[in-house]
């Protein structure tokens, strides 16, 4: 792969390896079960819940109703079902994540949904840690900002906006009236009272799919990059943040404008020391925006998608991207999930990178074979303790639940 300019340029030959790669074991944290609301899990998001050191998770079931948490049970029985629990149910759910609301040092857990439902719940957490498991501890409510507001939630990030040391939330959502919103958290002592949390439109959206926080320019200032997804106003946008009201500045469209953009990742593409952006482009792409070496805020961040990127005749079409060296090859790799991958065809895989001379060919391996159909956004994590990670996520359609593929690469 060479840099030209911003842009980063690669080959359109792709090609399999010339031996086969090593099995990636499919292990199952959170098996779907009718009955208990688990059918269609839609989305991994990761935190250490209990604070024993090991990185637990949460998924809303989008096609059931349920809300699960489920606890890391350690290296030593990671390959067996986590224990879990129900913390809410829900029609519709888009969206869960951890996030300590009241300050009280317990993980609370924050939903999103669409459909006909359109509201955010709070799950408040127990606040002892040895009752996470236990379902008659968590109390539901319903937020009213959010349900008032009329939007079908997709996705939220905690991130403590006006720096008071009390989590607020960024939401987004899709559809007519669709925004990229702040919920302004009243305060630890009173976040418990949700009539006191107040929404404030941040900007207009069309369909959010990622939201990611991280200090994107190097200024010592968090940053929010999101993907949104639809119509001519999609693209990959980038909201600089500041200590004073009104916190945010306008978005910058950093690339990848009326193209459909699904989730991102974000990383140093290219060892030049600046954060670059890699996003799933639907049907078949994984587009990338490198970081120019000056006036990064100006927008000029064009993207050169892989024409072909994700093999059409191998694979679903793209979903989600995590960048990371899986294979201990030196070069970082972008691991993929798709949607849509029906019969033979595969829904999740990698593809390698390379920093140098490209010559010709870029390897993409399978990772999850013809079992699953619509899969989601990744998570890479060595779950096994053996020095590779792993590769974490979920599916809707084959009701493969909540699993992590097994690294082969030690």
């Amino acid at each position: 792969m060479k840099t030209i300019g911003t842009t980063i340029f690669a080959s359109l030959l792709f090609v399999t390896a010339t031996t086969a790669p090593a099995e990636w074991k499919r292990h199952t944290i959170d098996a779907s079960d009718k009955e208990s609301g688990k059918l269609g899990a839609d989305g991994v998001r990761l935190a250490d819940a209990n604070g024993d050191g090991l990185m637990d998770v949460v998924t809303g079931w989008e096609n059931g109703d349920a809300i699960r948490f489920c606890l890391n049970p350690g290296p030593a029985n990671a390959k067996e079902v986590w224990p879990g629990v129900t913390v809410g149910r829900i029609p519709g759910a888009e969206d869960a994540v951890f996030a300590d609301l009241d300050g009280d040092g317990a993980l609370d857990v924050v939903s999103c949904c669409e459909g006909k439902t359109k509201a955010i719940f709070f799950h408040w957490a127990p606040a002892e840690k040895d009752r996470y498991l236990d379902a008659e501890a968590w109390k539901m409510e319903e937020l009213p900002a959010g349900k008032k507001a009329d939007q079908a939630w997709m996705y939220c990030l905690p991130f403590d906006v006006n720096r008071d040391g009390a989590l607020d939330l960024i939401v987004g959502s899709k559809n007519a009236g669709g925004t990229m919103s702040w919920l302004k958290n009243p305060g630890n002592d009173s976040a418990r009272d949700l009539t006191k949390w107040k929404l404030t439109k941040i900007c207009g959206a069309t369909w959010i799919m990622s939201i990611r926080e991280t200090d994107l320019d190097g200024d010592k200032n968090p940053d929010i990059v999101f993907s949104d997804r639809k119509s001519g106003k999609s693209g990959v946008f980038w909201l600089k943040t500041k200590a004073k009201a009104p916190y945010f500045e306008p978005k910058i469209l950093l690339g990848c404008e009326g193209q459909e953009v699904l989730f991102l990742d974000i990383a140093d593409i290219n060892a030049d020391d600046r954060l670059d952006i890699a996003v799933a482009i639907r049907k078949d792409k994984i587009g990338y925006l490198v970081q120019p070496e000056t006036n990064p805020e100006s927008g000029n961040w064009p993207p050169q998608s892989q024409t072909g990127g994700i093999p059409q005749d191998r694979f679903g079409g793209a979903k989600a991207v995590r960048i990371a060296d899986l294979n201990f090859d030196g070069n970082l790799d972008v691991a993929f999930t798709c949607e849509g991958a029906n019969g033979d065809l595969s829904g999740c895989g990698f593809v390698s990178l390379y920093t140098g001379p490209l010559a010709g060919e870029l390897a993409v391996h399978d990772i999850g074979g013809p079992e699953g159909v619509k899969f989601d956004r990744i998570e890479l994590i060595d779950l096994d303790n053996d020095g590779d990670l792993d590769l974490m996520s979920c599916e809707e359609r084959d009701q493969l639940g909540v699993f992590w593929y097994e690294n082969p690469a030690k």
